[in-house]
């Protein structure tokens, strides 16, 4: 089996003096697709907050065995993604620019576009995020995240508020970058990228438990 990627035990964050996540256990392996599932409220969303290294938990540990550090290697795409007040170009590639990446920038541009959905990528490079539909801005926002080429790739609730084109184009985009070595942990209510990912799934709550 392949090795363990994410080791967390006792997991433990609270927010507001709220207790938000209580997890005992939780283990990814590299290469996998995880989906975390259950009701609002449950933790998934700072379950992959606390996986993209974005903050920590009051207690408990979470290890990550990748060959680099984890926040570096893993890569979040939020449910209401923010794009700067740049041209679609600028927001895809920044990423590449703040870690002085040589990569071809055009071409990262364009692969990135193309994997998910857009069949002319040049058509929206200069255009502003006031510019685009809903589902292009989550789809563009996927793309800056795939042109860091990710280990990890978490993503929370990625098809829930976009219409049904750009969510078969994210479902796609998604499996190609698992496909590519990718690990993939996504929260989600759609059971279609849990199906198409073959995504081991986990419901968080009160009596958070695998499903298999």
């Amino acid at each position: 089996m392949s090795k363990l990627l994410y080791e967390g035990r006792d997991l433990v964050q609270i927010y507001g003096g709220r207790k938000v996540l209580d997890m005992p256990l939780f283990e990814v392996r590299k290469g996998e697709a995880v989906a975390l599932t259950g009701p609002n409220g449950c933790g998934k969303s700072t379950l992959l907050r606390l996986l993209a290294f974005l903050e920590r938990p009051v207690s408990g540990e979470l290890r990550y065995a990748g060959a680099g550090t984890g926040r570096r290697e893993a890569t979040l795409l939020l449910q209401d993604p923010y794009l700067l007040r740049m041209s679609v170009f600028s927001n895809v590639v920044l990423g590449l620019r703040l870690r002085h990446d040589a990569a071809s920038l055009k071409l990262v541009y364009e692969q990135c576009m193309r994997a998910t959905g857009f069949d002319n990528p040049w058509d929206f490079a200069e255009r502003g995020p006031g510019e685009l539909s809903g589902g292009e801005r989550q789809r563009i926002a996927l793309a800056s995240r795939l042109a860091l080429r990710p280990k990890v790739l978490l993503l929370d609730e990625p098809t829930a508020n976009v219409d049904a084109s750009s969510a078969r184009a994210m479902v796609r985009a998604i499996e190609n970058c698992r496909s590519e070595g990718a690990t993939v942990v996504c929260a989600t209510h759609d059971p279609a990228l849990i199906r198409t990912l073959g995504a081991r799934e986990i419901r968080l709550g009160r009596h958070w438990n695998e499903v298999n």
